[in-house]
């Protein structure tokens, strides 16, 4: 087989494969396979793989069939221990991908995590990227992603054309520099919804419309991306996931909890955090971990009584 890297990529020659199809996974699938790209998925339900398939995908049974047949592979799968078991053992990615081919994983994971990856990919002549993403499900449909890459910036140059089909790709630096970026993206985040639901609760306890209360606020200081994303569906107890709750858990966890890893000493002090991983486990202690983050709001309503 011809090395992948450098050579350009193209609908014709380019075979992709793909591992992780939920809520944001496939959305982010099906534009490449509407751009012409030949795709090959590997799914632990293959049932779910369905409304791809319609598409033009391809199905395989394994991680390492998928991996000997393309030249990049995407993952977008739940947690890091699944992100290392799919991609570092025995039987996972790296054990048959061809030598210049390139893996990007789209989960929210670790940066020791994502070192360990790419040390990994070069021993095998082949290239890591870590590019975590924020927009949610409707920036996934859309195509409107922000995409935090981390790796060699001429790799990332040469996905560029993948990536576009799903959003904005920015090169934040080495291996691990996407996955930093995304921790701290989703501690802003977090505290935007922490924010959105008490001041919510409490312009409802205060007697306010809660649509004449955000559609005021919404153009002063207090507006977000989050508001928007967010602030409508709070208001018509609209929980449907566009990322699970427990996942915030896990990505806050992150930032908060960096003192776990070998990470050079870069330990930050914050508490802001702290509490929105207390509030975001207090969430799925309710039996709510599957709502979407909006459902923040209903343990701030569950404090005060309601």
């Amino acid at each position: 087989m011809e090395t992948p890297y450098p050579k350009p990529i193209s609908p014709a020659e380019t075979r992709i494969g793909w591992i992780g199809i939920g809520i944001m996974g496939a959305a982010m699938a099906s534009h490449l396979l509407s751009a012409g790209y030949s795709l090959t998925i590997y799914a632990r339900t293959p049932s779910k793989a369905s409304s791809l398939q319609s598409q033009g995908a391809h199905i395989t049974d394994s991680p390492q069939e998928l991996a000997r047949r393309c030249d990049v592979v995407f993952t977008m799968v739940g947690n890091p221990q699944d992100v290392k078991q799919i991609v570092l053992e025995t039987n996972g990615v790296l054990s048959t991908l061809n030598p210049g081919a390139v893996l990007v994983d789209h989960t929210t994971s670790s940066p020791s995590l994502a070192r360990e990856i790419y040390a990994s990919a070069r021993k095998k002549g082949c290239w890591s990227i870590d590019a975590p993403v924020s927009g949610g499900d409707i920036g996934a449909r859309e195509g409107k992603l922000a995409i935090f890459a981390g790796g060699e910036s001429s790799v990332v140059e040469w996905l560029k054309p993948l990536f576009d089909l799903m959003g904005r790709v920015t090169y934040m630096g080495e291996a691990g520099c996407g996955q930093s970026c995304k921790i701290g993206n989703q501690i802003m985040v977090g505290a935007n919804l922490m924010g959105l639901s008490e001041g919510f609760v409490f312009a409802e306890k205060a007697g306010l419309d809660l649509r004449k209360y955000m559609e005021a606020v919404r153009g002063g200081s207090a507006g977000s991306m989050a508001m928007e994303l967010f602030g409508g569906r709070m208001i018509r107890r609209d929980f449907k996931p566009g990322g699970f709750a427990e996942y915030m858990v896990k990505d806050m966890g992150l930032g908060v909890d960096v003192v776990k890893e070998d990470d050079d000493g870069k330990v930050v002090v914050l508490p802001g955090a702290a509490l929105g991983k207390q509030m975001f486990s207090a969430m799925v202690a309710n039996g709510d971990g599957k709502l979407g983050t909006q459902g923040l709001i209903t343990v701030v309503e569950r404090i005060n009584g309601k």
